[in-house]
């Protein structure tokens, strides 16, 4: 985990590698930002958490398995880290060629890169970790990273 951000608040869940997890792991995040009083860039985070969890279940989690959700928030830096925990191989990139209009795919990272301050891929044993980070507090610029 980045040293910058020092939690005082945490929050996992896992999710089965299925299509409903998605909306399941958006409505854990919306209670747990809900729970916090952080609903700065509610949306940003909403959709950040829905394309790394799709990523999670399409590309990052073997058959059978599933997948981990962290929200981290730092209230003092005005920061929440959303990370998702897979047990598939390779690192999550954004695609070189941008997705066509015609491509079902290939959008969820550059809408991660969009929004987030922050964002990056680490590798663990087994999988990766998909990580962004958004700062919730108006008029604090976010890291560009």
């Amino acid at each position: 985990m980045n040293d910058e951000i020092r939690p005082s608040l945490a929050r996992a869940a896992f999710f089965r590698r299925e299509r409903r997890s998605v909306p399941a792991a958006r409505e854990f995040a919306a209670r747990a930002l809900a729970d916090w009083r952080a609903g700065a860039r509610t949306d940003d985070v909403l959709l950040c958490v829905s394309e790394l969890a799709t990523n999670a279940v399409l590309h990052g989690v073997p058959p059978g398995r599933g997948y981990r959700l962290h929200l981290l928030l730092a209230p003092s830096a005005g920061r929440l880290r959303v990370e998702v925990h897979d047990s598939g191989p390779g690192l999550s990139r954004v695609r070189e060629r941008g997705a066509g209009a015609e491509d079902v795919g290939g959008r969820g990272l550059r809408l991660v890169s969009a929004l987030a301050d922050k964002w990056g891929a680490d590798a663990r044993d087994p999988g990766k970790t998909v990580w962004c980070e958004l700062s919730l507090c108006p008029g604090r610029p976010g890291d560009a990273g």
